[in-house]
C-alpha cells in the first residue's frame, strides 16, 4: 500500500464553529482527519491539502485572503507537504492534483474532507473516474443540513446518504479508527 495518498479535502476555518458555513460535526470530523494525518507523516506516506477559495459573486464563505478560508489549525500542513488551491466543488478541476498525485506514483487515496455533500463527493467521483481507487473515512468528514421541496434534511442524514452513495458505486467506505487498524503494519 505505499502507493497511497492521504487527500485532505477543504478543512478550513470557516466550517468550524465560529466560521461562516459551520458544519455538523466539524471539530469531530477534524479530529479524525488529524488521526489519519499523524500515521500517514510518522510513514512518510504522502500527504495532498486542499484548500478552497471561491471566486463565485455574492459567495459569504471561503473568500479569497481570508481567515476562515485558511486551513484548520488540526491539519495545517507542514512544510514540504503538498498544498493546492482550487476554486471549484472538484479537487481536479484547474488543479495540478492530477499531476501530483502521479508524479508521487499513486494509485490509491484516503480521503477526508468537508463538505460531505459537495467537495467530497465532486472530488472522490473525479478521482475514481480518473482511475484511482478511494476510501472515504466518513468520520473525518463532514456535512450540512439542506433543503429540498420545502423540507429541511438533517446533516447527519445527509451525510449517510452521500456515503451510502459513494459506497455503492465509487469508493470503499470506513471509519478511520477502522481503516487504520486495517492498514495497520501495510504502510497505508
Amino acid at each position: 500500500m505505499n502507493d497511497t495518498a492521504l487527500l485532505i479535502v477543504d478543512l478550513q476555518n470557516d466550517y468550524f464553529p465560529g466560521g461562516a458555513f459551520e458544519l455538523d460535526r466539524a471539530e469531530e470530523a477534524g479530529e479524525k482527519a488529524r488521526d489519519a494525518l499523524k500515521r500517514f507523516r510518522s510513514l512518510g506516506r504522502p500527504v495532498v491539502h486542499i484548500r478552497h477559495e471561491t471566486l463565485r459573486p455574492g459567495a459569504t464563505f471561503f473568500l479569497p485572503g481570508s481567515p476562515g478560508a485558511q486551513i484548520h489549525p488540526l491539519v495545517a500542513p507542514l512544510p514540504g507537504e503538498t498544498a493546492l488551491l482550487k476554486h471549484f466543488p472538484n479537487s481536479f478541476r484547474e488543479t495540478d492534483l492530477l499531476g501530483t498525485l502521479r508524479t508521487l506514483g499513486v494509485k490509491r487515496l484516503a480521503v477526508a474532507g468537508m463538505m460531505t455533500n459537495m467537495c467530497v463527493d465532486a472530488t472522490v467521483r473525479a478521482a475514481v473516474d480518473l482511475g484511482f481507487e478511494a476510501t472515504v473515512l466518513h468520520d473525518a468528514c463532514a456535512a450540512a443540513a439542506l433543503t429540498f421541496q420545502g423540507q429541511t434534511i438533517p446533516a447527519p442524514q445527509v451525510h449517510g446518504a452521500f456515503m451510502a452513495a459513494l459506497g455503492m458505486a465509487y469508493a470503499q467506505v470506513a471509519s478511520t479508527d477502522d481503516y487504520l487498524e486495517e492498514t495497520r503494519g501495510k504502510a497505508p
